[in-house]
């Protein structure tokens, strides 16, 4: 009977270890998607926006290495809308222009 007892025992940690820990994920992946709006602007004298060469308007960019129509909705880093600003990988805790551009740009596979 005890044996039983313990099998239960261990079922009811094991569910409540398991509740928690998908409880901890989901919890952890809320405060980014809440914050992806709140974040502050690059600004292009960053120092990290100067090393990549970032430009608010990719239209206005004199980087050799810029192609036609890449701008950072088509690029494989930045997560935000076609308008407006949105997240970046290689900017993390900033937001950039939709249609800025930097040296880094990667087109997105489709």
């Amino acid at each position: 009977m005890s044996n039983d007892k313990d099998i239960e025992s261990r079922r009811r940690f094991l569910k409540v270890a398991a509740g928690t820990t998908a409880a901890a994920v989901v919890m952890g992946g809320l405060p980014r998607f809440a914050r992806a709006d709140d974040l502050p602007a690059l600004s292009p004298s960053d120092p990290t926006a100067k090393a990549l060469d970032y430009v608010e308007d990719h239209t206005k960019s004199t980087n050799a290495k810029y192609k036609a129509g890449d701008d950072c909705t088509n690029c494989q880093f930045y997560s935000g809308g076609p308008t407006g600003r949105g997240p970046c990988q290689l900017f993390p805790g900033k937001s950039v222009n939709a249609q800025g551009w930097c040296v880094s740009h990667v087109v997105k596979k489709a």
